[in-house]
């Protein structure tokens, strides 16, 4: 999964955990704009948690200037969140009552007399208006401008080893607008990036997976390597294919015809078209037919350099997204809408276009970042965009993270976001054994230990070794319970960090272990300079997103091409019967493994050869346990899951 933010916040950082939001802000309603003054309304959450008094460095200087986006936060937000819950309820009487694009945006976006108003008061401030659209208007201007209009100053805070500047205090905006504004970004200029007009970078240098592999679980064993858990174990998988995870997950006889399917990242690989047809060709996948496959891409890209967002990094998930799409759903449509850049403002313009356009009903996201890095004030901009996805019929899927409870990553146990939004899906990850005929075997939950082979070769040391990497989950600090996790998410998760009760992720799970993962095909860059075609194993939630989505778009097809729209109340509904494989992290009953041989110099044995055995369901402290869990949630698609859907 594409991190979230800037490097410098995707890897190690210790950002101070946020702060409790009140119940409304957790589930996408603005807080209610408790009066800071006669005739100002805070606006809840532009304060970072991180710019306390004792990082406080002082007052930033009134000439440094500010660009910031005020988001609107349109005629009846309370309306809003309530009908998207109402239309996304399979017990309410709204159930699959969607509004067109056009028709939710007249009954609860901004008004033009809001937008007027706005802009009024902005520019009486001294800033300067650069650009509006249906969702926020855009500023620029001094530090003294800014300060005036959101009444706060603007400090200088010591975040970690840099330096950033924050409101001194909340922001707020005059009462005379009524609840017009939703809330400012842009205050704070911490970084606010997704790490997956410039020109975009060549391919990234070549990776490529040593043998000997599995064609299907357990297909080879490596009899010349130590035992572990007391038995020979298989190689890992080459790659499972489009075939093998649509018999493990139930698809049947349906394809996605009719469906839409939009995914979303950072920039556009040049090569998708090519890579895309050609993996299909090889794989046994359709052909895909003319116009399948679209791209919405900005005018330009910006920030694309490897010290930023790494532009290059991200063309495998699109490349990654779109073959598992429609490996598992071939004759679905897919719309490609890429971000200009990594930032967290480029990725929303990127969602609103889906929404605003309705290019989709199911959209698959594989980014995001720590809950610590997420401030409220985005929050609010990206719950926005999921309500209105939802009284449109459009559901959001996003990749769970891929450090289980992020311990070992940033020191603090944390979920990932916006996964945590209680207005989208969040795919957790599995590892998937699937077995000779695409027999469907087991899942474990995706958590991995590695061992090395030792130098005598007849042992694995410290086996079974330290965590790698794993399916993200836990309990929210910011989010409360949703109503539907309400009686199917044990107790003692949802009060982990609040009596209360918040949200706990994921909600449904797929495939991601990269030792069981997804044969791709991308084009390169090799050695010598050359860009070619190449295949290669993958995994993460980045893996487990698109195909959910896929299992979305069959089982869309099977209800006759009704949008299913938001699905969490209608997956939590079906919680308990046999649609789902309930997966647990020893689902043989005893230790499962796989050996894996990597290239060292990561394309050839020029460099030598690295054995490793990778131990299978060993999540941090998160545990994939009968019954909903914080690794799988309720679980993975079963045969009759996609078929379950048309019975309504």
């Amino acid at each position: 999964m594409r991190s979230n933010r800037a490097k410098l916040r995707a890897a190690a950082s210790m950002a101070a955990t946020l702060p409790m939001l009140a119940g409304a802000l957790a589930l996408g309603i603005p807080a209610a704009h408790a009066a800071d003054s006669p005739s100002r309304d805070t606006l809840a959450g532009t304060k970072p948690a991180w710019a306390t008094a004792k990082a406080d460095k002082g007052a930033t200087s009134d000439s440094s200037q500010v660009s910031a986006r005020v988001y609107l936060a349109g005629k009846d937000a309370a309306g809003l969140a309530a009908y998207a819950k109402a239309v996304a309820d399979p017990t309410s009487a709204s159930y699959g009552k969607y509004l067109s694009a056009e028709q939710a945006q007249s009954r609860f976006g901004a008004t033009k007399a809001q937008v007027a108003a706005v802009k009024s008061w902005l520019t009486a401030a001294g800033l300067k208006v650069t650009g509006t659209t249906a969702h926020y208007v855009s500023v620029t201007g001094d530090v003294a401008a800014a300060e005036k209009a959101f009444g706060t100053q603007l400090h200088n805070y010591a975040k970690g080893s840099r330096t950033y500047r924050a409101p001194s205090k909340t922001a707020s905006a005059p009462a005379a607008l009524d609840g017009a504004v939703l809330t400012v970004t842009g205050l704070d200029n911490a970084p606010h990036k997704a790490s997956s007009k410039d020109q975009l970078p060549p391919p990234d240098a070549v990776f490529k997976n040593a043998g000997p592999f599995s064609s299907y679980y357990g297909s080879n064993t490596a009899s010349t390597l130590p035992k572990a858990y007391g038995k020979k174990i298989p190689y890992a998988i080459k790659g499972y294919t489009g075939k093998q995870l649509r018999s493990a997950y139930g698809a049947g006889k349906y394809t996605g015809k009719g469906v839409r399917v939009a995914i979303t990242d950072a920039y556009a690989s040049p090569t998708i078209a090519f890579d895309a047809a050609n993996y299909a060709k090889k794989n046994g996948d359709a052909a895909y037919r003319t116009s399948q496959l679209k791209q919405v891409l900005p005018d330009g890209y910006t920030h694309t350099g490897a010290d930023e967002c790494s532009a290059a990094g991200w063309y495998g998930e699109e490349t990654l997204d779109v073959e598992a799409v429609h490996a598992v759903a071939p004759d679905a449509n897919i719309t490609y809408v890429g971000a200009a850049s990594c930032y967290d403002d480029d990725l929303l313009d990127s969602l609103n276009k889906v929404v605003d356009n309705h290019l989709a009903d199911i959209v698959s996201n594989s980014w995001g970042d720590i809950e610590a890095n997420q401030t409220p004030d985005l929050a609010a901009a990206y719950d926005q965009v999921f309500q209105f996805g939802a009284v449109e019929g459009i559901g959001f899927y996003f990749s769970s993270g891929d450090n289980g409870d992020e311990v070992a990553n940033t020191g603090t146990k944390q979920v990932d976001t916006p996964a945590n939004s209680a207005w989208v899906t969040a795919v957790g990850g599995t590892s998937l054994a699937v077995g000779k005929g695409d027999k469907y075997l087991w899942e474990t939950g995706w958590g991995t230990d590695k061992a090395s082979l030792s130098a005598d070769g007849k042992s694995w040391t410290d086996f079974p070794g330290a965590f790698t990497s794993g399916a993200g989950g836990g309990t929210s600090k910011t989010v409360a319970e949703p109503f539907y996790q309400k009686g199917v998410v044990p107790n003692a998760l949802a009060t982990a960090n609040n009596a209360a009760g918040n949200r706990v992720v994921p909600d449904i799970s797929a495939i991601a272990d990269p030792n069981t993962g997804f044969l791709v095909g991308q084009t390169q860059t090799f050695p010598d300079g050359s860009q070619q075609y190449s295949e290669y194993r993958i995994g993460g939630t980045s893996l487990a997103s698109p195909v959910i989505a896929a299992v979305q778009a069959l089982a869309q097809e099977a209800r006759g091409g009704k949008a299913i729209g938001f699905a969490n109340p209608s997956i939590y509904a079906k919680y308990g019967s046999k649609v789902f494989h309930d997966v647990t992290d020893n689902p043989t009953g005893s230790g499962l493994a796989v050996a894996r041989i990597d290239f060292t110099n990561g394309y050839d044995a020029s460099g030598g050869l690295l054995t490793s055995v990778r131990s299978l369901g060993k999540d941090s402290s998160l545990s994939a346990v009968k019954g909903y869990d914080d690794v799988t949630g309720v679980g993975t698609p079963a045969n009759g899951y996609v078929q379950s859907y048309g019975k309504h």
